[in-house]
């Protein structure tokens, strides 16, 4: 019989241990002591693509009529492609057609992709937005578009951070708090069938204030929680922390080549590429040392599926002559509108990421007929998006403003508001959202994330339900919304009488300022049937209760009383229940008074005349409407005296379980540490938890466990058994 070319007859050995030939298998693997399949694993890896094999697609690129990419961008994409020739094929086309590149069509450009696989430890986590929408200590680096000399978009943004310091810190910020974003990470997944759904990519120029050389790489724009649980599986940890995932990833993406001593100097980003290859082929031998027997070694399984990551890296871009963006912005807002296209119409961001994304695209579109470029415009925008601080508001708006969070958030709803910016930004975020229309209140969901960006540190326990508050209408009422002027002051208390004597400025101000204020510090909340006779009186959404607020005196005095009273750096004692407060420090805390219009300075205070009342949601709503107040009052009276009772001793108990469960925690020195710097300037103006994510909670959990005895010795002893009846003991 004969045997084709390139077969043998197996022998029985071979029969049962060696296949005839290689290819994909499905093994079985355990994680977290759990046994599951791992589908598609191959013994062997691509072996690192040549110098002459990744200028061979530099060439092809730098020559193709369909890209718009530098030969450094090229360079960045070849070094990331498992196979550069493979690659090149697609930009190959015959005199008079177009290349076999991806096309997509967003308002005002036409993006072209080449799909391919890459390598993960070319991959840089780019801008984040599910995680903007927080407030993190590691500032964002500068976002700008870039040109030719011709004046055309490159396919590339660039990143210009403050120093090479800054690139490391941000880097792990975003993978940290990437994991701490996604309850249910992908890396069981990842590790049963790879990463499968191609991720975003495009070339990224990263750029130094301090002058440090610049690096050309490619960044992700789209999977960046692929990326992140994929480096989890590379920790070797079955449930690793996200700061380890962090330092695993950042060794690798910044690793860089030891010059020796009297060579030629290289530039750095060669280095670093240089860097990343050498760990690269280290990767690639270890996962070798372990496919040689017939159950692959645990880390050879892990390398394996998470080393290669198929990708759509942007390679051109054409700006369409009816692009309303300039050169330098169109490619990223391009880029964005492909992002939007995927999480905010289909698999969606939370709501809040999808705002600050919508919001900021929207603003960033916004045209005002003859005003030169770097104008007042630039500097709303930039001050909108977090690139100018609150500081800044006198030099965009105009001297004698205070550069206050709280003014920043008057002088830019009022400037969101006016007619011709308000129907630019609303029809751009129609557009960019796929929908046809949007409501005031649909507006003000939009502005919730931008307004409050320089508090959501500080105000954390309170911003869910801020934001339900601007969903609900926020401080856009009707008079917002119509003609009026930011009266700048000191004294917010020094506009009640204007605006009682008609002046319509100082009492929009007063609407704008107080009611941001009450809606940050949770005083006034959406629209919730449950609240009513509870928290509130009565129904009425956000908007209305503001507007009825500045329509009386007692409401124009609490506004100001709550916009005077607001601290962005400190929670607000107001927004607390009892339950809240108990065992925490309130002393950085600050309190909003009622009001009192018998009172000569119109606070009202307790019996005593001394210690001032604070102000509540049920006083808050109340005021707004007297009279539907007064009529509610008659049928909530019996649950109004109920909630302000004394706490009964089941409710005290309670508290100082929680307290105790508190003090458990405290018992080890790494949670006072924790606790204390949690309480610096810098922690408090951010999302950052101190015990990070839940998961991470339950781990810090399981480690104090052995104090929990002393707790199991004074536990509750059972009830005694009934003891038997005997007929001595009866005398019977």
């Amino acid at each position: 019989m004969s045997i084709p070319h390139g077969f043998r007859e197996p022998t029985a050995l071979q029969e049962e241990t060696v296949p005839t030939e290689n290819g994909p298998e499905t093994i079985s693997f355990y994680l977290a002591g759990e046994e599951f399949t791992v589908s598609g694993f191959e013994r062997t890896l691509p072996g690192l693509s040549s110098v002459s094999e990744r200028a061979h697609l530099v060439k092809a690129g730098l020559v193709s009529e369909a890209t718009s990419l530098d030969e450094d961008g090229w360079h960045a994409v070849a070094r990331a492609i498992v196979a550069p020739e493979a690659a090149a094929a697609q930009l190959r086309s015959e005199k008079g057609r177009p290349p076999a590149l991806i096309e997509e069509h967003v308002e005002g450009a036409t993006l072209r992709s080449i799909h391919a696989r890459v390598w993960l430890s070319e991959l840089f986590p780019g801008h984040q937005p599910r995680t903007s929408q927080e407030s993190l200590p590691v500032t964002d680096p500068e976002v700008h578009g870039d040109i030719d000399d011709q004046g055309r978009p490159y396919a590339r943004v660039v990143y210009r951070y403050r120093d090479f310091a800054h690139l490391r810190d941000y880097l792990k910020q975003t993978i940290e708090a990437t994991r701490r974003a996604n309850p249910e990470p992908y890396d069981r997944s990842i590790l049963a069938r790879r990463i499968t759904r191609a991720v975003i990519a495009h070339p990224c120029r990263l750029e130094f204030s301090d002058g440090t050389e610049p690096l050309d790489v490619l960044a992700v724009r789209d999977g960046i929680t692929r990326l992140t649980s994929a480096w989890a599986v590379l920790t070797n940890q079955e449930s690793p922390f996200a700061e380890d995932i962090a330092e695993t990833a950042v060794e690798v993406l910044l690793a860089e080549k030891v010059q020796r001593r009297g060579s030629v100097k290289k530039p750095l980003s060669q280095l670093m590429a240089i860097g990343r290859q050498e760990v690269l082929a280290q990767l690639h031998e270890e996962f070798l040392k372990g496919v040689a027997e017939a159950q692959p070694a645990d880390r050879s399984v892990r390398l394996g599926q998470t080393l290669i990551v198929p990708a759509q890296i942007t390679v051109g871009i054409h700006r369409h002559d009816s692009a309303e963006l300039s050169p330098r912005e169109v490619f990223d807002d391009a880029v964005r509108s492909i992002l939007a296209s995927v999480h905010v119409e289909f698999r969606a961001w939370e709501p809040a990421a999808q705002n600050v994304e919508v919001g900021a695209r929207a603003i960033s579109r916004v045209r005002l007929p003859g005003l030169p470029e770097n104008n007042l415009l630039e500097g709303i925008i930039g001050l909108a998006l977090g690139r100018r601080k609150p500081e800044e508001v006198p030099e965009i708006f105009g001297d004698g403003i205070p550069g206050t969070p709280l003014w920043r958030a008057i002088y830019l709803i009022h400037f969101l508001t006016r007619s011709d910016i308000f129907e630019q930004v609303k029809r751009y975020a129609k557009d960019i959202k796929g929908v046809s229309r949007m409501t005031t209140a649909g507006y003000a969901e939009i502005l919730g994330p931008i307004i409050d960006l320089p508090w959501r540190g500080a105000k954390a326990a309170s911003l869910k339900q801020a934001r339900n508050a601007w969903i609900n209408g926020g401080v856009l009422t009707k008079g917002v919304m119509a003609d009026w002027s930011p009266v700048a002051c000191t004294d917010f208390t020094s506009l009640v009488g204007p605006a009682l004597n008609g002046n319509n400025d100082s009492r929009q101000t007063l609407a704008v300022a107080g009611g941001t204020a009450l809606i940050a510090d949770k005083l006034v909340t959406r629209n919730v049937g449950s609240a009513v006779g509870r928290t509130v009186p009565f129904r009425a959404n956000v908007n209305q209760v503001i507007a009825g607020l500045a329509e009386s005196e007692e409401g124009l005095w609490l506004l100001a009383f709550a916009a005077q009273a607001f601290d962005a750096t400190r929670e607000c004692l107001n927004s607390a229940t009892k339950g809240q407060l108990a065992g925490r420090n309130t002393s950085r805390m600050y309190t909003i008074p009622a009001v009192d219009l018998a009172a000569a300075d119109k606070v009202r205070r307790d019996g005593g005349g001394v210690a001032v009342e604070p102000l509540d949601p049920w006083q808050a709503v109340a005021v707004s409407d007297p009279d539907r107040a007064r009529e509610a009052d008659l049928k909530n009276s019996q649950q109004i005296s109920q909630s302000t009772e004394v706490l009964s001793l089941g409710d005290r108990f309670a508290n100082e379980r929680r307290a105790l469960r508190r003090a458990v925690d405290e018992a080890r020195q790494a949670v006072e540490r924790l606790l204390s710097l949690a309480d610096t300037p810098e922690a408090r103006a951010t999302t950052l938890h101190p015990f990070g994510s839940n998961e991470e909670l339950a781990k810090l959990i399981k480690n104090v466990q052995e104090l929990g005895g002393e707790i199991i010795v004074h536990r509750r002893a059972p009830d005694p058994a009934p003891e038997e009846e005997t007929e001595d003991e009866f005398g019977i």
